[in-house]
């Protein structure tokens, strides 16, 4: 395990006490660029933090889930305090015992376009006919299949890095599709091409956003991490996953989401897919949202799909909590259900 080491004390109300924050990521090279953003984070607002940063050489090819599997181990085992993840790879219900104790302030949640650079300065509607273009992402390709009838969507698999170099090396995609935020994050921004509105491609449930999960029982770390939570992110990533939970979607289904915050009023547009994108249900509901409503009961303990958030109002939580089950429970009654099914079915027959 290569360990970083950042030397001090962790601060607790009633004095110091020194104490080790181990953090734990993957090797790739943006999780590794977004447990530091998060570590130069805690060192800013805790200068006399001690803190290391283990990461894992995972053996597993595949599954997100496996990946976060291998790290909650890590933090079962007291072998780590927190975990740094992009929100959108963890499960809308957490393995008892875990939390997401802060969800940072959202990078652009939106989808990019990046063209291969033979295609410089064209656009998914400039782009010859029958164009092939890359993506690995069920959510992406439904939409954009609809929204781009005269271009062909082909998987492509690997991380970041991997994914540019078939781009760039082979004459395979004309363009690839991947996380505007991801992009920047890696500091590859200038490769962005076009980046999707809502009208081409509603983004995946927690797109953007960094989560820090921890034990749940751990209170001290609990409070530590919390001073990062985003409050807008935190109320529109709550209202996401719980449409996603509500709809008992995962990857393997097309749900995509678009969220804001204006004026103390959260709005939430859901959107379920066919594996083509011919069959859509979509809409939009809003909820209000007062930040400074000063009331934070005990109640306030309670995780909201997965967040624990103690320091915004319950009642904005809740709010929050109920807009994404209400809509998918809205969609539910539209049919989405058939849509799910039939496009898991087709999944997994693949």
């Amino acid at each position: 395990d290569e360990i970083s080491n950042l030397v001090s004390v962790f601060q607790e109300g009633n004095g110091t006490v020194t104490r080790i924050i181990r953090m734990g990521t993957r090797k790739s090279q943006l999780a590794r660029i977004q447990t530091d953003s998060v570590a130069e984070k805690l060192k800013e607002l805790y200068p006399d933090l001690q803190l290391e940063i283990g990461t894992r050489r995972l053996s597993i090819i595949g599954e997100k889930s496996l990946f976060t599997k291998e790290l909650e181990n890590a933090l079962e085992r007291n072998e780590v305090d927190l975990v740094v993840h992009s929100l959108k790879d963890l499960p809308t219900s957490l393995p008892p015992g875990f939390t997401i104790g802060a969800v940072l302030q959202r990078e652009n949640p939106h989808d990019a376009v990046v063209l291969h650079p033979k295609n410089a300065g064209l656009s998914l509607d400039s782009l010859p006919e029958k164009s092939v273009i890359g993506t690995s992402s069920l959510r992406r390709a439904a939409q954009l299949k609809k929204r781009f009838p005269q271009l062909v969507f082909e998987n492509i698999r690997g991380n970041l890095n991997t994914r540019l170099k078939k781009l760039d090396e082979k004459e395979d995609f004309a363009a690839i599709i991947l996380a505007a935020a991801g992009l920047k994050r890696m500091g590859w921004e200038s490769r962005i091409g076009q980046v999707l509105g809502p009208e081409d491609c509603m983004y995946a449930v927690g797109q953007g956003a960094l989560a820090i999960e921890v034990r749940a029982r751990d209170r001290d770390i609990l409070e530590m991490v919390s001073v990062l939570h985003d409050p807008d992110t935190v109320l529109r990533c709550i209202a996401e996953r719980a449409f996603l939970k509500q709809l008992e979607g995962g990857c393997s289904v097309p749900v995509a989401v678009h969220t804001e915050v204006k004026n103390s009023v959260l709005y939430l547009t859901g959107a379920v897919y066919s594996l083509d994108g011919t069959d859509c249900l979509k809409d939009t509901m809003q909820t209000n949202i007062d930040l400074h409503d000063l009331v934070h009961d005990g109640a306030g303990e309670r995780a909201h799909v997965g967040v624990t958030a103690h320091s915004l109002p319950l009642l904005a939580l809740d709010a929050a909590e109920k807009l994404g089950t209400d809509l998918a429970n809205l969609l539910l009654s539209k049919g989405a259900q058939d849509i799910l099914t039939t496009a898991r079915q087709l999944n997994d027959a693949r």
